[in-house]
């Protein structure tokens, strides 16, 4: 007989990715910076708005010139349009400046002691500097601890309460300037220049200052510019045909009908859309050294995962008591607690729980036990047990016992399927030990994995598990967890080598890691998430660092990247389908009195030629203003094929981008045609 238990579930959290609520209140904060950039030097970052920004002011001057009532209404809203574009961009770059401004507070100007007995301000700390810090002072810079264990306060940078620890001589040695010694002492190597430090970079990088265009972004903006170019010569071609016609038309409708047909929509947002997307990767503690990692995130075709704390627990536990040669469940049961009292790994811990919780047996030793002699589990013997006078039970690898036909088989058959056996034995006679069964110890896989990984099928990304475990094993946690290959017994050589294997066949390659024997590969990868947790090398080598040390987080990352490029791909779809039916929408009615045959074209029955002008001018920049929270908040990501997601943006922001100008236009001119002097 035997029964199994599954270990208490502790469910991932699935969160819907977003970048947080959007208040209209950022809008009015932000209305200063916005204004602030109204200077030539930033117009000039973004050719479309460039040509917005001229055009405003030509038209400013020949309004001077003429105010008539239409000529200062296209000058107000041709400079609306500018002042909003600007406003987008101010609006994700404020976001980015509160979180600055927090992180300021946390940067503590701390006396650093060296090693040698000097003591020095920690800004005048140089690389390689060795300095002490105790039980409650603060780390004066980052850098990697050489001696000594300690616990650490680094909530001002994770926001994680919970204290951490940080020793020499392992994968958790980089410390964080500004952050708070609890316990102990350690001394910490200097790895940073003064400036430099982790919080600096993080300061710099989230308000934007080292914001670099992105090659998507850069192609986006050919692209515009391009376009933007032949509606201007299409736009100065209309001018002869007029003249020609007896029909002339002004630089002032000229100049508003080319700021309605060039892509100012995505022209004036393309910048906040990049911006958002580090803000969603900064609210989830996660910094991104450049807009280039975020976007190659959602580009990803395979995603290299190690098993432990990603796809497993971690934490081996009893789920199964499997008796054998005839003993009873009950007799193997109170074996297993006896032997595990003295053992106080989680696998153990775990052993004793699963008496207790299934079994009824007591978690305490009785009086007898007490008195009886503990064997504990030590690494040499990886053996743990209880002497009590000549009965002596014992709990263990299976190495270390003599196995049967039918013993032999179970241990087997438990490491075929990914797990650990551990044999109990017992001589109750005071004879030989009778082998009574086997414990089986899984690393249990993580609720909603299978799912997660069936969801990055769907998107086209190829899954490999990254383990140090037998072939065996690799394949039987593989196959539970819904993987679709698996590296078994890999070194850090194996995981380079499969990272440059999927490279060459033209995949973009993620993979998260901590130790400095992980820093080469996370180098190589297009997507590199080092843990907070980690060696400075990791995090140097990495272009994104996790802050709260979570590997299943690159899974989040992947669907924020993809997040950004859906977005910019809507909103510039919605942009030039707006452009296009703007066109269709206000050509008839401006030339309607020179060639009678378009008034049949005019079906919105716009007013006249200058209420057409004057209501595309108004659409154009109020359509901006409406759009600013979808370009922060992102564009709601499922996942899905390409083919699926391009259905569903020809459908939505097409067809939205065709529709939504006919129908604002028309409105906008019932109220245009009621203000005297439009005509």
């Amino acid at each position: 007989m035997t029964t199994t238990i599954n270990p208490p579930q502790r469910t991932p959290e699935k969160t819907q990715v977003s970048a947080g609520i959007f208040s209209p209140r950022q809008l009015v904060d932000s209305f200063p910076d916005a204004l602030r950039k109204f200077h030539p030097r930033h117009q000039l970052r973004n050719p479309v708005m460039f040509v917005v920004w001229v055009g405003s002011i030509l038209v400013t001057v020949f309004a001077i010139g003429d105010p008539s009532t239409f000529t200062i209404a296209v000058a107000v809203w041709l400079w609306a349009t500018v002042l909003f574009a600007n406003l987008a961009e101010a609006v994700a770059e404020g976001r980015g400046k509160a979180q600055a401004d927090s992180l300021r507070k946390t940067k503590k100007d701390a006396v650093a002691r060296l090693t040698t007995g000097e003591t020095v301000p920690g800004t005048e700390l140089k690389i390689g500097d060795l300095v002490v810090v105790e039980a409650g002072e603060v780390i004066p810079g980052d850098g990697d601890v050489v001696e000594g264990i300690a616990t650490v306060d680094e909530s001002a940078i994770t926001g994680e309460s919970a204290p951490v620890i940080r020793e020499s001589g392992g994968d958790r040695s980089a410390v964080t300037g500004g952050t708070t010694v609890l316990s102990d002492r350690i001394v910490v190597q200097i790895t940073t220049k003064p400036g430099e430090s982790f919080v600096d970079r993080m300061i710099a990088l989230v308000e934007g200052a080292e914001r670099q265009k992105t090659p998507n972004e850069i192609a986006l903006t050919i692209l515009l510019s391009t376009l933007t170019i032949i509606f201007l010569l299409a736009v100065v071609a209309l001018q002869p045909f007029a003249i020609f016609s007896g029909g002339e038309q002004s630089v002032i409708v000229l100049t508003a009908l080319l700021v309605c047909l060039i892509p100012t929509t995505i022209g004036a947002l393309l910048s906040a859309i990049g911006i958002a997307g580090m803000d969603r990767l900064v609210q989830r503690n996660v910094l991104a050294t450049s807009g280039k990692a975020v976007e190659a995130a959602g580009d990803i075709d395979t995603l290299l995962l190690d098993k432990t704390g990603t796809i497993t627990w971690g934490n081996r536990r009893a789920t199964e008591f499997i008796p054998v040669g005839g003993a009873s469940l009950d007799a193997l049961v109170d074996a297993a607690r006896l032997s595990s009292l003295a053992d106080g790994t989680p696998e153990g811990r775990s052993i004793v729980e699963l008496c207790v919780t299934e079994y009824g047996r007591s978690a305490e030793p009785t009086d007898q036990e007490k008195a009886g002699e503990f064997v504990p589990f030590t690494a040499q013997t990886r053996m743990s047990g209880i002497d009590l006078g000549d009965r002596r039970v014992r709990k263990g690898a299976a190495s270390g016992f003599v196995l049967t036909d039918e013993t032999r088989r179970v241990v087997d058959e438990i490491s075929a399927q990914g797990g650990t056996p551990l044999v109990v034995s017992d001589n109750s006679a005071g004879g030989t030990s009778t082998v009574l069964g086997v414990i089986r110890l899984s690393d249990v896989v993580k609720p909603g994995m299978r799912d997660r990984f069936a969801e990055l099928r769907a998107m086209g990304i190829r899954t490999v598990m990254v383990t140090g475990d037998n072939p065996l094993t690799a394949k039987a946690i593989a196959d539970e967890a819904g993987v679709d290959d698996y590296l078994a017994e890999a070194k850090p050589e194996d995981k380079m080598a499969l990272i440059r294997k999927e490279q060459e066949g033209g995949r973009l390659v993620a993979m998260t890691g901590d130790g400095t024997n992980d820093a080469p590969a996370l180098a190589q990868a297009d997507v590199g998430v080092a843990m907070n947790t980690g060696t400075s090398a990791a995090k140097e080598a990495g272009n994104m660092v996790d802050l709260d040390s979570d590997p299943t987080k690159l899974i989040e990352i992947v669907e924020i990247g993809k997040q950004l490029l859906i977005t910019r791909g809507a909103l510039t779809t919605f942009s030039v389908a707006n452009d296009l039916a703007k066109y269709f929408a206000i050509l008839p009615a401006m030339f309607a009195a020179i060639y009678p045959q378009l008034g049949g074209l005019n079906v919105m029955g716009l007013h006249s030629p200058n209420s057409a002008i004057l209501s595309a001018v108004v659409f154009n920049a109020l359509i901006i203003v409406v759009l600013i929270p979808l370009a922060l908040r992102g564009v709601r990501y499922k996942p899905s094929s390409a083919s699926a997601l391009l259905r569903r943006n020809l459908l939505i922001y097409g067809l939205g981008g065709i529709v939504t100008p006919f129908a604002g236009i028309w409105l906008i001119d019932l109220l245009v045609r009621l203000i005297p002097g439009i005509g």
